[in-house]
């Protein structure tokens, strides 16, 4: 399922902590040079981020209906069939570990995705918690996807990949 897919819009139990949330994400995201684009009549923005490696189209999602903020960067690629398990593989391997966020590999479309998310109920969402959660997102998929394009398409193992990726790394950013 497609972050567009989600059932995002129009529901019966809006909060207005959670409409307030979505405006400060729009302000947010608007001045700090992310160019969002509203989705369709939910409260949700895509955009694109330039990474080191390559373009991630993003989400920024609010959940109105249980005060929570998501956030995904997706990989410009979608994993062929026959390479889905090596892939898990090497999500696995990159997931251990990480503090902020995860992978997710949908094996139905081949779509890898790294999730940020944040439950913010009684909460005002604030500009430094939208940044925190996004920041980390698309920093982590950037920098994991080199391997995965090598294990996708350069016939690398999941482990070779990490290894390159990691480098011995003792700690994880995200």
């Amino acid at each position: 399922m497609t972050p567009e897919d989600e059932p995002l819009s129009e529901s019966s139990s809006h909060h207005p902590n959670s409409l307030r949330a979505f405006d400060v994400l729009g302000r947010f995201l608007e001045e700090d040079g992310w160019y969002p684009r509203r989705v369709g009549g939910k409260y949700s923005y895509s955009m694109t981020y330039n990474g080191r490696h390559g373009d991630l189209r993003c989400y920024a999602i609010i959940r109105v209906d249980v005060e929570e903020f998501l956030f995904y960067a997706i990989a410009p690629v979608k994993i062929p069939e026959e390479v889905r398990p090596a892939v898990a593989e090497y999500l696995t391997r990159a997931n251990y570990g990480l503090r902020i966020g995860n992978f997710e590999l949908d094996y139905a479309d081949g779509e890898v995705r790294y999730k940020s998310s944040l439950g913010f109920a009684g909460q005002e969402l604030t500009v430094d918690l939208i940044s925190n959660a996004i920041y980390p997102a698309v920093h982590t998929m950037d920098r994991y996807l080199p391997g995965l394009l090598r294990v996708s398409y350069g016939g690398a193992t999941p482990f070779e990949a990490i290894e390159e990726v990691e480098g011995g790394m003792q700690d994880k950013e995200a």
